[in-house]
């Protein structure tokens, strides 16, 4: 398939659903594939169920940085297990996952900059990140020609990428040689219950069984939760990306700053975007949750540029069903795959801020643009919990941009957490509860 990918022609991971699975996962991003390989692994009966195509959505649309600086600190333990789990699945995949150590570097145009990154680095040292702030010499010996306007950085050489469009098809094919189905062109209609309990689900092709159901639904996971009564403050984004024809490689690392991020890929271009554009689409959730995103709003530390009324068929678009019945077809079928079109005036705004500054580069020729719907939380980190109305139920969205990198490590997560294994890590700061026990949020840092 080429990217992005649509929903034409045969899909890959296809056949009879089965009778019963031991899990259900719904979603084919890089959330719920790493579940499945690790359910798999730990010797569960997995079958992984897809409205459309793995990776489809956000989990091949976004920056491809494999990253732990400027981290939510909750979130540090985990994205260095990561880390290790991508440098191991990309041996395992003989390299097609495109993981290298590049290093990842915020870049400061100001003092105030540096003294943000040096208090998350204060916090964040003790939890052994490899982290350091380079003052401006330092980052223009990193980055070469073009560096000169940044006063300094935050730099974690041990950063990594990978190629998303690329790896998380790649974890599907590994799941499935270790035991998983997927089954793509499949959407869950809903939650099968018994006596309180989930006993599996209803998809558009039948039922299967299931003691154990785990929910990585991405920007849709809301509105499957609404219908059984769980509500989430979560909305959706459109962020903007792009990738360069090849290049020069004259910057071999990834950065950012307040206007653009780069990275270099596998194929010898760059991959870019806007640092910080996130553009919400207004819809009923909007209103919904304005309440509790109007801290964050009016922090003024997030670029949050508000649009006209959401597209037809989006999760959170005016005219979406928000109850169904399960013979009924429902939006998840009806939009296979989520895919907005980009911002045009945001692709060639950071195309001509990125050769400005890297002018050793030449011309900045454009190979395909794209966009994604991030699924977003107000206090900018995820839900990984069990959900306590609805025993069986686990769920993991709101990854809020960061999902990729950490990707793996969340899924191993789930995998321990449906066997009643100890997860490893303290996931308190991810409760879903948090939304609804009093409890004042605490917004993650915007570095």
């Amino acid at each position: 398939m080429t990217f992005p990918f649509r929903d034409e022609g045969p899909v890959e991971h296809d056949g009879a659903l089965p009778g019963f699975a031991d899990l259900v996962v719904i979603g084919g991003g890089v959330i719920g594939v790493s579940t499945a390989l690790y359910a798999a692994r730990a010797g569960l009966s997995v079958v992984l169920l897809e409205k459309g195509r793995v990776a489809a959505e956000q989990s091949s649309r976004n920056w491809g940085w494999i990253r732990v600086q400027g981290r939510d600190l909750a979130e540090i333990p985990v994205a260095l297990e990561a880390q290790k789990l991508w440098t191991a699945l990309d041996a395992e995949c003989e390299g097609r996952l495109g993981v290298r150590t590049v290093g990842v570097s915020y870049l400061a145009r100001s003092d105030k900059d540096m003294a943000g990154y040096a208090d998350w680095l204060a916090q964040a040292k003790p939890l052994g990140v490899s982290s350091r702030l380079l003052d401006a010499d330092e980052t223009q010996a990193l980055l070469g020609a073009g560096a000169g306007r940044w006063v300094g950085a935050l730099h974690t050489p041990t950063d990594m990428k990978g190629e998303p469009w690329v790896a998380v098809p790649e974890l599907a094919r590994l799941a499935v040689r270790e035991g998983a189905m997927i089954r793509e062109r499949c959407a869950v209609r809903g939650l099968d219950m018994a006596g309180g309990e989930v006993s599996g689900v209803i998809t558009e092709r039948g039922r299967i069984g299931a003691g154990q159901v785990v929910l990585a639904g991405g920007a849709w996971s809301s509105l499957f939760l609404r219908r059984h009564g769980v509500r989430i403050p979560q909305l959706s984004v459109r962020s903007t990306a792009m990738a360069t024809a090849p290049l020069p490689q004259a910057v071999s690392s990834a950065g950012v700053d307040s206007d653009f991020a780069f990275r270099p890929r596998a194929d010898g271009g760059y991959t870019l975007a806007p640092s910080a554009a996130s553009e919400l689409f207004v819809g009923p959730d909007s209103f919904r949750a304005l309440g509790t995103y109007l801290p964050l709003a009016v922090s003024g530390e997030f670029d949050i540029r508000l649009r006209a009324l959401a597209p037809r068929g989006y999760p959170d678009a005016w005219g979406t069903p928000r109850r169904w019945n399960d013979d009924d077809e429902t939006p998840f079928e009806r939009m296979r795959i989520l895919s907005p079109d980009p911002n045009e005036g945001l692709v060639a705004a950071t195309r001509r801020n990125f050769g400005s500054q890297f002018p050793q580069m030449g011309e900045v020729p454009l190979q395909a643009a794209w966009a994604g719907m991030i699924d977003v939380l107000p206090d900018v980190v995820p839900v990984v919990d069990r959900v306590p109305q609805i025993p069986g139920l686990t769920v993991l969205t709101g990854m809020c941009g960061h999902g990729f990198g950490i990707g793996p490590a969340f899924g191993r997560i789930a995998a321990d957490m449906v066997t009643g294994r100890d997860p490893g890590h303290d996931l308190s700061r991810f409760r879903i509860s948090r939304f609804w026990d009093g409890t004042k949020l605490v917004t993650g840092p915007n570095l």
